[in-house]
């Protein structure tokens, strides 16, 4: 894209002291032609480019001014102008901080570069929920953000089940999957993943706390949701399916896991019905998800799964007949 070229251009000419249009056209894989028509778009936005005709002259920047987006990509610098304040940021405390960060690339932005980051701006958001679900109250979610950015420990009321706990926590940082915050934290040496939402109280400790070294949240977060998904799956599923009940499955289950199965599926039989194995959690919550597929499923085993599902069927008769 020109714009993005014109960012280029504009820190080629900082790096280097001077430059031919021929070499800036090289450097740039765009013809001298080009290269004459970008620079005069560089000096149409105020950027004092100047050029020097004859053998010994080039194209340069005027001594002691330099752009103030030294480090980033083109790209870099149109997400940050087209990004905004996100809420999930906001949320954190930090729309400040971003706002300011903002408003100090629109400043500095080639008028080329700011009009494309308003196109993306207008074409693309991010909106983390998933349908049909409203985003978790986070009352205390600043609060979190607040010790985890400062590695001060914090007492916090829990609620499990049907009663509240106290835990005194190391916090370790914030994870927002699916529109849900997600604490992780370290209490009694152990890692351990808290819904942000489910905290009542929040008490901010005067002590600190050492942070493990070798601890990368995006890392240990993959680990811990793989082996939490594996322990769901602890009842294995044979079933038939019907060719409508093959494409609804991924919309029914876990779309992951769905497709996978169905993969690893033999080919459907003569009556064009097919044989899948899936990983389930107990039996009543597993009949409970395929009722979602009605007369497109048949369960073959486990015995227990085939009786709660008929049972769920049976009781759906008799109130509607």
């Amino acid at each position: 894209m020109r714009s993005e070229r014109l960012v280029a251009l504009l820190f080629t000419l900082q790096s280097r002291r001077s430059a031919t249009i021929a070499e800036l056209a090289t450097a740039l894989k765009v013809s001298e032609r080009t290269m004459h028509r970008d620079i005069a778009a560089l000096q149409a936005t105020g950027v004092p480019v100047w050029t020097e005709p004859g053998r010994n002259g080039g194209v340069r920047l005027v001594d002691g001014w330099r752009t103030r987006l030294d480090g980033l990509t083109s790209r870099e610098a149109v997400a940050i102008f087209a990004m905004g304040v996100p809420r999930a940021l906001t949320e954190l405390g930090l729309g400040t901080a971003v706002s300011a960060a903002h408003a100090k690339v629109s400043a500095t932005l080639p008028a080329p570069l700011r009009e494309q980051a308003q196109h993306v701006a207008q074409r693309f958001h991010l909106d983390a929920p998933a349908w049909f679900r409203k985003e978790d109250e986070t009352e205390h979610l600043a609060d979190m953000a607040r010790a985890v950015w400062e590695q001060q420990q914090a007492r916090i009321t829990y609620g499990r089940d049907d009663r509240t706990v106290e835990r005194v926590l190391d916090p370790l940082g914030l994870v927002l999957k699916a529109g849900v915050w997600y604490l992780v934290a370290r209490t009694d040496g152990n890692i351990r993943t808290y819904r942000v939402s489910r905290i009542t109280a929040v008490e901010q400790l005067d002590e600190q706390f050492e942070r493990p070294t070798d601890f990368d949240l995006a890392g240990w977060w993959q680990q811990s949701s793989a082996q939490f998904e594996r322990s769901l799956q602890c009842v294995q599923v044979r079933v038939r399916l019907s060719p409508t009940g093959v494409r609804a499955l991924p919309s029914v289950l876990d779309p992951d896991m769905a497709t996978q199965a169905l993969k690893d599926a033999g080919p459907p039989g003569p009556d064009g019905w097919t044989e899948v194995e899936l990983g389930l959690e107990r039996p009543g919550i597993a009949a409970g998800q395929l009722l979602a597929l009605g007369i497109e499923v048949e369960i073959l085993e486990p015995t227990a799964v085939r009786a709660a599902f008929a049972e769920a069927a049976r009781q759906m008769y008799d109130r509607h007949r």
